[in-house]
Formats: structure tokens, sequence, C-alpha cells
């Protein structure tokens, strides 16, 4: 397959600065990747380019292709490109069941409309993906009866819904508490074990499943380290990336920071 993302030096300006400064990356198809940075580095504004709800400056130098391609219908990337965002979470404040929250991946909505009209193969995807998460049991429990943890994985389940290549996970751990974050972690490596691409946007070290191999570090809207995770990730550069004096420690796979 062509690489999941090819950018060449890419800016996007939001407001009267540029979130992202001449960014040049390639992220092969199938390939798990973490990009870590803190707040207000480009990470959601990189999330938003890739989904095309932010566009990057016109030049003759820059270039941005998505499996191969410059110019997409929307609908048809979502079949290739899963995504689960806090924004997303944040409007799913509903009594829609998780049965339909999964149902409106398919109208791009975040519950199901008089207007909508799934069919027998929606539903049949649909309690497929509940179940591949392990959450068939909330199938007809309302959204706003379930944990956080349980929320999440539900929007993860209506991101599976269209088979896609590539699940983008922006932030997953926000809002939750330990076991929630434990139960969430194991969800990713399931996944990424299941063949399914795992796109990490994070500033959370401890969020880094053992699967992941390449971390990228985003700092002031430029990519300061880009490599293998036993290379990117040590004490130093994440000192000049956070700001602060850390510790760092690894047990079972995963990265701590303290």
């Amino acid at each position: 397959m062509a690489p999941l993302l090819e950018l060449e030096n890419v800016t996007v300006v939001r407001g009267e600065r540029a979130a992202l400064s001449e960014v040049s990356l390639r992220i092969e198809a199938g390939e798990h990747v973490c990009i870590l940075g803190p707040n207000g580095c480009g990470k959601s504004t990189l999330i938003k380019t890739i989904t095309r709800e932010c566009y990057p400056l016109a030049r003759e130098d820059a270039a941005m292709r998505i499996l191969g391609r410059e110019r997409w219908d929307i609908f048809e990337l979502r079949t290739h490109l899963g995504i689960v965002s806090p924004d997303l979470l944040a409007s799913c404040t509903t009594d829609s069941t998780g049965r339909d929250v999964v149902l409106s991946g398919f109208f791009s909505s975040t519950r199901i409309f008089p207007h909508h009209h799934p069919d027998s193969e929606h539903l049949e995807r649909a309690e497929a993906a509940l179940a591949r998460i392990g959450i068939a049991h909330l199938a007809d429990r309302p959204l706003l009866q379930m944990s956080s943890g349980e929320a999440k994985r539900t929007l993860i389940a209506r991101a599976l819904v269209h088979e896609p290549h590539t699940l983008l996970l922006d932030e997953p751990s926000n809002a939750l508490d330990i076991a929630a974050q434990f139960h969430l972690r194991e969800t990713m490596r399931d996944l990424a074990r299941s063949g399914l691409a795992i796109l990490l946007v994070t500033h959370h070290v401890g969020e880094i499943i053992p699967e992941i191999d390449r971390v990228i570090l985003l700092r002031s809207g430029r990519i300061v380290a880009d490599g293998g995770k036993e290379k990117v990730l040590n004490e130093e550069r994440l000192r000049e990336l956070f700001g602060v004096e850390v510790r760092l420690h690894r047990h079972d796979g995963f990265f701590h920071l303290y």
C-alpha cells in the first residue's frame, strides 16, 4: 500500500500563528506510531489536518498525501481511517444507546436521527464492532449511563465499524480512572496485534503501548525527534520537550515519567 501519510514542508496557520511549521513526515501503512508532545505543540492541528478539518498553506514546495492521494472524499477517507477524539466524546452527550452510537459512524453523526435508516448490514457490522472491543453488553445501555471508560470504548467500536486500516487515537486516556486506563491500553494492544495500525497522539508517555515502535516528538509546531522509541524516549529529550526535570522508568514494555 501507499504510505498512510506523507507531509512535505507543511505549514498550517490557525488564527495569527503557525500551529504547524514546515513539517515533513512520512508514516507507512500498517505502522504503529506515537506522536508525543505537550499541550499546544500542534498535535490537535496535525490531527485536524489529517482529517481535513484544517488545510495547509498552498505553496509550491509543500505537499500532503494520504494513502498516496492529495484529494479525498471525506466519507471515503473515513472507511480507511478510524478516529477517536475528545471532541467526539464531548459531542456524544445523548441518551443514545451504545448500538446507536456505533451505528452513527455510518452517517458521520453522533447518534441516529429520524432521517437515518440503518440496514441489516449496518446492524451486523455494529454488533461485530461492539463484540470486537468486548462491550457487546453495552449495546442497549444509554451512553449517559456509561462510565467514561465504557463510553471511550464505545467510540472505538464506532471508529472500527467501517473496518479501517488505521485507528487514530487522540489523547485516549483523558478523563479515565486508573482501571479504565488499564482496560483501554489492553484494548489498544489487542487491536494492534490483530493487524490494525495504531496512530497514537498524546502527551502521556504511559499511553505508549509496547507494540508501538516509533515515536515522533512535536514541539512548537515542529518535529524535534523521530525514530525508534528506544532511541527517542530518553530523559534528556523528554526534559527538553516538556520543559521540566523528569525521570524515565520502563516496566513490562511501558515507559513512565515521574
